[in-house]
Parts: C-alpha cells; sequence; structure tokens
C-alpha cells in the first residue's frame, strides 16, 4: 500500500519471461496455395454469387439450382463473381494486405506504362513508407478492363438518371468494393472449391494466407532471395524466407537436378581420367623399355672399350650383343627386376630365337609405340 492508500504489487510479476519468438511461436501458421487451388478458387469465386441465387433454400428441393432470377439480378450477380476473383488474382500477385488493397483507387493505378505499376500511398502501407507496387502485364490487362467495365457501369447510370456522362473514372473512385466479411466469403468458396481450410500440418487458409502463397511462388519460382524480399516489403530477409515460404511447395526434388552427374558403370578410360590414372600402365612401360635400352646401351660401349663382343648387331633402336644370355629365371629383383621379368613372360620366345635380341627387341617396341 502507497501513501495514498492504494494497494498495488511489490515485485513486477513478468520478471523473467522472455519474448516469444514469432519464427516458433505464431499464433497462426498459414500455408500456401497450390497452382491448382488458385485455379479452382478463381473459377468458384466468379460463378458462386450467382450459383447461390440459383440455389433453393427451402422445401423438399433444397439444394437445387433452378431459381428464378431477374435479368438485371443476374448481371449484378456476375459482375460481383468477377470483382471477387479479380481481388483474389490481385491479392496473389502482389502480396498487398486486405486494408492495402482496399485503399487504392483508380486514379493510383497506371496500366497504360510500359511497366505497369500502382501507386500505394505511405499512410495505407503498413510500414508507412508508401511504395511502387509492380504489375504483371496479364494482371495489368485484366485491371484495364475491369477499370473499363467500371466506367461503363458509372456511364450507364449517368444516363439513366440524366446526369451528365463522365468521361473518366474519378481519380479517387475505390478500385475493389472489398466487403468487411471477405473471410467469410473466402471460407464458403474454399468449400466448395473443395479445398481444405486446413492441411494435415495444422497450417490454415485465410486472407491474408494469399500474401503467403505470393511470397511462396517467388521462392518456387527460383527468384533470388534479396528480390522477393523486395517484392514483399519486407525489412528482414528472415520474415521472406521463413514465415511467407512454404517449405512444402518448393520444388527441392526438381533442385537437386542441378547437381552433377557422378555414374558408377562409367568405363575404365574414363574412370581412369576421373581419378587421373588414365594411362598409368602405357607411361610406366614407356619408362621401363627406356630405361632397359639405356642399360644395354652403356654395356655395348662398355664392350667396345674393352675390346668385347666384336660380333655385336643392331636389334630394332640399340646396339645388342649376340652373347648368349642366362635364360634361367631371375634370382632376385636386384638380377633382373619383376618388370623385366614380367615382360620377359608377357613376350614368349620362338623357337630358335636368341634370348638376348628377343628381349631386347621386344623392349624397343614398346619405345617405338
Amino acid at each position: 500500500m502507497d501513501s495514498l492508500g492504494h494497494r498495488g504489487l511489490t515485485v513486477n510479476p513478468f520478471v523473467g519471461i522472455g519474448k516469444l519468438n514469432p519464427d516458433t511461436d505464431r499464433r497462426r501458421q498459414r500455408r500456401a496455395m497450390t497452382e491448382d487451388e488458385l485455379q479452382r478458387l478463381l473459377a468458384v469465386a466468379r460463378q458462386r454469387p450467382l450459383l447461390d441465387a440459383l440455389t433453393v433454400r427451402k422445401g423438399k428441393r433444397k439444394g437445387e439450382r433452378y431459381a428464378n432470377v431477374r435479368p438485371e439480378v443476374r448481371e449484378r450477380l456476375e459482375y460481383v463473381g468477377r470483382e471477387r476473383s479479380l481481388i483474389y488474382k490481385t491479392m496473389v500477385l502482389t502480396g498487398l494486405r486486405k486494408n492495402e488493397l482496399a485503399s487504392l483507387t483508380a486514379g493510383q493505378l497506371h496500366v497504360d506504362e510500359s511497366i505497369p505499376f500502382a501507386v500505394l500511398d505511405a499512410a495505407d502501407e503498413k510500414n508507412r513508407q508508401g511504395n511502387e507496387i509492380a504489375l504483371r502485364d496479364d494482371l495489368a490487362a485484366d485491371l484495364r478492363d475491369w477499370l473499363a467495365e467500371k466506367l461503363q457501369r458509372l456511364q450507364n447510370d449517368a444516363r439513366w438518371k440524366g446526369e451528365p456522362i463522365p468521361v473518366r473514372l474519378p481519380a479517387d473512385l475505390p478500385l475493389f468494393n472489398i466487403p468487411a466479411g471477405l473471410l467469410r466469403i473466402l471460407n464458403r468458396d474454399l468449400r466448395l472449391a473443395g479445398i481444405a481450410k486446413r492441411d494435415d500440418r495444422g497450417r490454415t487458409l485465410d486472407v491474408h494466407a494469399l500474401r503467403t502463397t505470393f511470397g511462396t511462388l517467388l521462392s518456387k519460382g527460383g527468384v533470388a532471395p534479396r528480390t522477393a524480399q523486395a517484392a514483399m516489403r519486407h525489412s528482414d530477409i528472415r520474415l521472406t524466407m521463413g514465415v511467407y515460404t512454404d517449405p512444402r511447395l518448393l520444388d527441392v526434388r526438381g533442385a537437386l537436378d542441378v547437381l552433377p552427374s557422378l555414374p558408377l558403370d562409367a568405363s575404365d578410360r574414363k574412370a581412369g581420367r576421373a581419378t587421373g590414372t588414365d594411362g598409368v600402365d602405357e607411361k610406366f612401360a614407356l619408362q621401363f623399355a627406356q630405361t632397359l635400352c639405356k642399360l644395354k646401351q652403356s654395356e655395348s660401349s662398355a664392350d667396345k672399350m674393352t675390346g668385347e663382343g666384336s660380333g655385336s648387331e643392331q636389334v630394332g633402336c640399340i646396339a645388342v650383343s649376340a652373347d648368349s644370355v642366362n635364360e634361367k629365371g631371375p634370382l632376385s629383383s636386384a638380377d633382373n627386376g619383376p618388370e623385366q621379368w614380367a615382360l620377359r613372360d608377357s613376350n614368349p620366345r620362338p623357337h630358335g630365337c636368341d634370348a638376348s635380341r628377343w628381349h631386347l627387341s621386344s623392349a624397343c617396341q614398346v619405345v617405338a609405340a
């Protein structure tokens, strides 16, 4: 109790309680819609206002669609259906929030420019900065037709009332008439289109999920994260890549196709090129034969200096002695070497051929090859 007699807490009960992590403790987790779901949603949104009017609500034929609708009512309901489908499409292809889209007027659209865009005033944007919203060419064409239809309806009303006929739309005329119960309307459209409101992960679809769909489709289409952040008008890239990107819609399997091909059944030569061992056997045989020839050349030169081996002959690429050699197998690798013995075994000497001449001519053939 303080000096004025008021009772109060002596300690702060919230001390030690940390802030919630918006990435893990989001109150509502939204999912993105697939392209097939979007097409079904747009088709239903356009047809449902008239279908509801044609549906019998009471009696034995409840639920059947045969009710009589006056032509002027039919025209108005078809107009409402076109508006709702275009609202959904605009939100998906621009990422505009519901209140931001509701603030747009005819004068803020520049659909006849080479690069069409819409101007979002700072007072109507969430971050209070203002921005130019890029428009796809097909969306700009739809909005251009929509503005032309609104002008025609406005002119028809002026004729019926006997008022001056406008030649252009007022700059402050709202682009769309967005109903306050848009979430309820979306839920009915989803139900009629056969689209689940909640998926197996517990993520839901609502009006703001159309903005999540926009961010996810950007990532799925391969848009650079920094560009997607600018399109989403986010100050933090983690918000774009985390909260507003549904990983289930990303083509992870298709992304694996950019990895290199690593076949296991490649030929030995290709495998040798890949590991750097291609041609090892040929290089070894070439070096061995050259070394062997040099050794015999040295022996031949030594014979000439001592006056021995006068009966030497030219065999292949070197001068060799006609003296016989020991035809027994090598006693150790120091005598003849395993390489020389392997060469001798792989080139069997014909009957009657001198052993020294046969082995050295085989070696020189390897050098010549």
